[in-house]
């Protein structure tokens, strides 16, 4: 499993924004902008939290069950992998809807603040790309929780080689 790459979750990101931003110009061009919703920003803050959550509860199960403490709760490798595919699939979902949001946000801010609706959709696309991005931090921080440690036997082989 490749590892996620900020690089390619900015580059989805303002890809996402510029077409966004340009079907919003267009779209008011021809008739109304639909709305942004209330919901958008509330549902990606929930996702983070909930990859936050995962990503300190295994932690925490791992650094036990590295430490041998009795009684602690293992973690298996396939409900690690799970976690890590949940967290990789929700950051480049994250990135691009966090890219439409900030293109119509965009559009909404250059275009039309003195309108109060407009400014108020423009709040929402704004706090839309900010939990997007606590989205994706939130899974880098899953992804690197469960990354497996080198193994030194491999290093060790190379050096006598």
């Amino acid at each position: 499993m490749k590892q996620l790459r900020l690089g390619v979750l900015t580059g989805i990101f303002v890809i996402a924004g510029v077409l966004s931003w340009a079907g919003a110009k267009l779209w008011n061009a021809y008739g109304t902008l639909p709305g942004v919703p209330l919901a958008a920003p509330i549902v990606l803050a929930v996702i983070a939290v909930v990859l936050f959550a995962t990503a300190l509860s295994l932690r925490g199960r791992l650094k036990a069950q590295r430490e041998r403490v009795p009684g602690a709760k293992g973690v298996e490798p396939l409900m690690a992998a799970r976690a890590v595919v949940f967290g990789q699939a929700s950051a480049l979902v994250s990135a691009v809807v966090a890219g439409i949001y900030g293109g119509v946000g965009a559009f909404l801010a250059m275009d039309s603040l003195e309108v109060p609706a407009r400014r108020d959709q423009a709040v929402y696309a704004g706090f839309a790309v900010l939990a997007g991005a606590c989205v994706i931090a939130a899974a880098m921080f899953l992804e690197r929780v469960c990354r497996l440690p080198e193994d030194d036997d491999k290093d060790h082989a190379r050096a006598d080689a």
